[in-house]
């Protein structure tokens, strides 16, 4: 006799589902690895159940900007272990950015990938390809053979696209293939040799600065391309108002731009490198007041749509070095859903929207079938406790990276499950 396909029924939690624009204490329930129905379900016979009174059910967290430094970067973290951060963060599928060594710029690269995500066994990869080979700026990969072989999106992150004429190719490519360009905007000859945000405080510290206008200079120059190809262009990590006033503009133009912000630029200003802390340097660098200031704005007018933590886990001795000697990046898997929760305890976002920009909006961008709960959809699942405080711990967290900026932080929001495929990757206490 043919066995059932094993059912769970998710029980009498609040399901917030962004991109049904649902919010509603129902049931979900799982069978087969997909969603088979959402509300008030009737107990099937041989079904596991979980309690789910007092917790927020919500798809999946996805996030479109992650480093897993594998290949070449092991010794930074393996596929393996980011995935393990991800699922304890709720976060179900990855964007995993091609600044590995060999760079992902080849469909042999994405091949060793995927296998690798797929021998972890735990969060969904999704690999982003390389828009020039090597990272270098000049030619363009074979995009066409790359989003075969699995990328879902092509960006050179960790550098700009300088050159005028090969982002243009790179945007007439995106049209051709239907696909996503990101670009890391920063104009290296503006940036010159800064290693924090240029202003009052890098003056206080005697630090070299790098100006708001490297960043916004360049998505301005990029909007313009949009014009004239008409290719998906999206801005990872903004961080400055020039650059979130750019965006708005190609938006009420009807240009097809979008942008992502972090939980860092949103909850963190350039003090907190007073005492020159190197867990708060990153590319780009956390900024001022006013442009914090911007980007909550931008999240509020829906210019920003997506949150993304642009998780970049770093080995001990490249942090633990001069300021301006240590390697850019933070992690933030394990911190992204209580970060953007603050936005809803400050009032700047409701839940579902809050909710929205690190499921439904990232995935649709991306053109991947994650972060929702419709029925048939994978049962990619997150369940979370919104009112419990904790304190974040570096020395706890999963992986192998301890390069947190939210070290001993009081956050409200735990994952208490997470489940992929229907299938349960971490549990905290339920």
């Amino acid at each position: 006799m043919e066995r059932r396909a094993s059912l769970t029924l998710i029980r009498g939690g609040r399901v917030v589902d962004p991109s049904r624009d649902f919010d509603a204490t129902a049931d979900l329930l799982l069978e087969g690895g997909r969603v088979r129905a959402v509300g008030r379900v009737e107990l099937p016979a041989d079904c596991e159940v979980i309690e789910a009174a007092g917790l927020v059910v919500a798809p999946g967290l996805v996030d479109m900007h992650v480093h897993l430094r594998e290949p070449g970067y092991e010794y930074k973290e393996t596929i393996a272990g980011g995935l393990a951060a991800a699922v304890a963060g709720g976060v179900t599928s990855v964007a995993a950015m091609p600044n590995t060594r060999p760079v992902t710029d080849d469909p042999s690269i994405v091949d060793f990938v995927l296998g690798r995500a797929t021998a972890a066994g735990l969060a969904n990869l999704f690999p982003i390809g390389a828009i020039t080979r090597g990272l270098e700026g000049k030619e363009l990969t074979e995009m066409g053979l790359m989003k075969e072989a699995g990328c879902v999106a092509f960006s050179d992150d960790g550098r700009a696209v300088v050159s005028g004429s090969v982002m243009r190719r790179a945007l007439e490519y995106s049209r051709a293939f239907s696909t996503l360009i990101i670009q890391h905007a920063e104009d290296p000859g503006l940036a010159g040799c800064g290693c924090m945000h240029e202003g009052l405080i890098s003056t206080r510290l005697g630090l070299p600065g790098i100006p708001a206008q490297a960043e916004s200079s360049l998505v301005d120059r990029d909007v313009r391309l949009v014009e004239l190809t008409g290719g998906r262009y999206h801005v990872a990590h903004i961080s400055t108002a020039g650059a979130v006033a750019a965006v708005a503009r190609a938006r009420e133009a009807g240009l097809p731009v979008s942008c992502e912000v972090t939980p860092h630029h949103l909850a963190l200003t350039d003090e907190a490198v007073m005492g020159y802390d190197t867990d708060a340097k990153m590319s780009p660098p956390l900024r001022g007041a006013g442009d914090r200031a911007a980007l909550l704005e931008g999240l509020a007018r829906r210019v920003i749509t997506v949150i993304a933590t642009d998780h970049a886990p770093h080995d001990r001795d490249s942090k633990r070095v001069e300021f301006c000697r240590a390697t850019n990046g933070v992690i933030g898997l394990e911190t992204l859903l209580p970060i953007a929760l603050e936005l809803v305890r400050d009032g700047v976002l409701p839940l579902k929207e809050c909710l929205a920009a690190i499921t439904c909006n990232p995935a649709a961008l991306l053109g991947i079938d994650r972060g929702t709960l419709a029925v048939g959809a994978p049962a990619d699942v997150v369940l979370f406790d919104p009112a419990e405080v904790w304190t974040v711990d570096a020395s706890r967290l999963h992986g192998t990276a301890r390069n947190t900026c939210f070290d001993r932080r009081r956050v409200m929001g735990r994952v208490k499950l997470t489940l992929v495929g229907g299938r349960p990757v971490f549990r905290e206490g339920i």
